[in-house]
């Protein structure tokens, strides 16, 4: 049996779709679908199984009943063409980034070959609503100017704090920041698109770090890049050219939403990180062949890289090499564990905590949720993972390496844990975000932040274990 992909949209397909020709009338369809209870009917390709289009009852009355059409017609003549398709190992995310994107209630799923394998809706990549979502998602997506996108964003913060106001899981709070972020960042690239006249090459903006993995907090900066294909050295740089100024601008509108400038220069605008496919496959390269503990250090969060807006089959090509090279490179890999292993969770021998000494505190993205990221970050490019948020990445590490179910479910309520203590942190005016001092935590919550870090600590001594460190 082959295995289901964690985080994939195949997890929520529980039964076949309808699928019909593009042959068959309509009164034939529609008497299907009521047999079979059907919300849609999806028109196929007879000889691929490729979706040609999907066929709802709003369709038939619009288009059939309405005009007085006949319901003896062709299906093809009233059906909705053009249809959306993700194939199956798509995660969740992507999939509401796409509906939201295109104003959809349902998508087509395909397998490798492009063939129909079923139908998600709305309502099941929505099975827990997020408050205010829809009405966010339809304003970012009326934005047209500079002066719209900048008002819409406040507003996206100011939600995301009530949620985490409000006491909304992490994990929830994680998802519907990153759904708005990704649909503002779209929003920024259509304005700044609409100004330059780009070169007609296939290119994929990229999201690094925290934003790659889908853990954006309230308090973040940009790490992104953009990716293009080209023919030949000299072809980069003439592209890359071309490509820079409107980089430029999208990190400039970012930074008017509240992403604020890169400190270290990891954006698109950045000469450095607007690469075409070669120059990024080099780069990686570099980095796993010769790079010191430092370059590998300040390197993690390309590793973590997602695509965001346009060709995504450049971003696939990209990590699937990657996941293949990084693999068949072991001494990259024990390189990568010795950085992840530098420093352990703040535990103490006789004090519950070693806080530091002058502020009395934690650093809780340093100390708390860094080494379940890098952890998890090693085990998916030694396993050939694609997921990228580091839940995901442990449960498919730990399908994968037959860790019992219960180890997997403490180690990901560890994460998101301290994840929702550093959201909360953030929340807390005058105090430097991410830290807390265990003072400031009632009894309940410093026993579950001792037994989420001695979680830290077990997947440490798990990966020291591995690589015999």
């Amino acid at each position: 049996m082959e295995a289901h992909v964690v985080g994939s949209l195949e997890m929520l397909l529980r039964c076949a779709p309808l699928s019909v020709s593009p042959e068959a009338a309509v009164r034939e369809v529609l008497r299907r679908m009521c047999v079979e209870d059907a919300a849609e009917a999806v028109v196929v390709a007879p000889v691929t199984g490729r979706p040609l289009g999907i066929l709802t009852q709003r369709d038939v009355v619009e288009r059939v009943a309405l005009p007085a059409e006949s319901l003896d017609g062709p299906v093809a003549g009233v059906m909705t063409g053009g249809v959306v398709a993700l194939p199956r190992t798509a995660g969740v995310h992507e999939a509401r980034l796409q509906l939201a994107r295109h104003r959809l209630r349902r998508l087509v799923v395909v397998d490798e070959a492009g063939r129909l394998v079923g139908v998600v809706s709305r309502e099941d990549l929505y099975a827990v609503r997020r408050p205010r979502a829809d009405d966010l998602i339809e304003r970012i997506q009326a934005v047209r100017d500079e002066a719209a996108l900048t008002s819409v964003a406040r507003q996206v913060s100011a939600g995301a704090g009530a949620l985490v106001d409000g006491g909304e899981q992490a994990g929830r709070v994680g998802e519907w920041i990153a759904l708005l972020n990704d649909l503002l960042a779209q929003a920024a690239i259509d304005i700044a698109e609409a100004e330059f006249e780009l070169p007609m090459v296939p290119w994929c903006w990229l999201a690094f770090g925290s934003e790659g993995r889908l853990e954006q907090t309230l308090h973040t900066d940009q790490d992104n890049g953009l990716i293009f294909l080209a023919a030949d050295e000299a072809e980069a740089e003439s592209l890359r050219a071309r490509f820079l100024p409107f980089a430029q601008r999208v990190n400039i509108l970012l930074d008017a939403c509240g992403f604020s400038l890169c400190k270290g220069g990891v954006m698109a605008g950045n000469p450095c990180w607007c690469l075409s496919l070669a120059e990024w496959r080099g780069r990686f390269s570099d980095w796993m062949r010769s790079a010191s503990a430092e370059d590998l250090l300040n390197a993690t969060i390309f590793f973590d890289f997602r695509a965001l807006v346009g060709d995504v089959a450049l971003a696939d090509s990209l990590r699937g090499w990657l996941l293949a090279a990084a693999a068949d490179n072991a001494l990259f890999l024990r390189f990568m564990a010795e950085n992840a292993l530098r420093s352990g969770p703040p535990l103490g021998r006789i004090r519950d905590f070693v806080v530091d000494r002058e502020s009395g505190r934690l650093d809780l993205k340093r100390d708390g949720t860094r080494p379940f990221v890098d952890a998890a970050r090693i085990y998916a490019l030694e396993l050939g993972l694609p997921e990228t948020a580091t839940v995901e990445r442990l449960r498919a590490a730990g399908a994968v390496l037959r860790w019992g179910a219960r180890e997997v479910g403490a180690l990901s309520e560890a994460f998101e844990f301290i994840l929702q203590l550093r959201l909360r942190r953030q929340r807390v005016p005058g105090t430097p975000p991410n830290q807390v001092a265990p003072d400031e935590l009632n009894e309940l919550e410093r026993a579950f932040l001792k037994e989420s870090l001695r979680q830290a600590r077990r997947l440490q001594d798990r990966l020291r274990g591995r690589y015999q460190l």
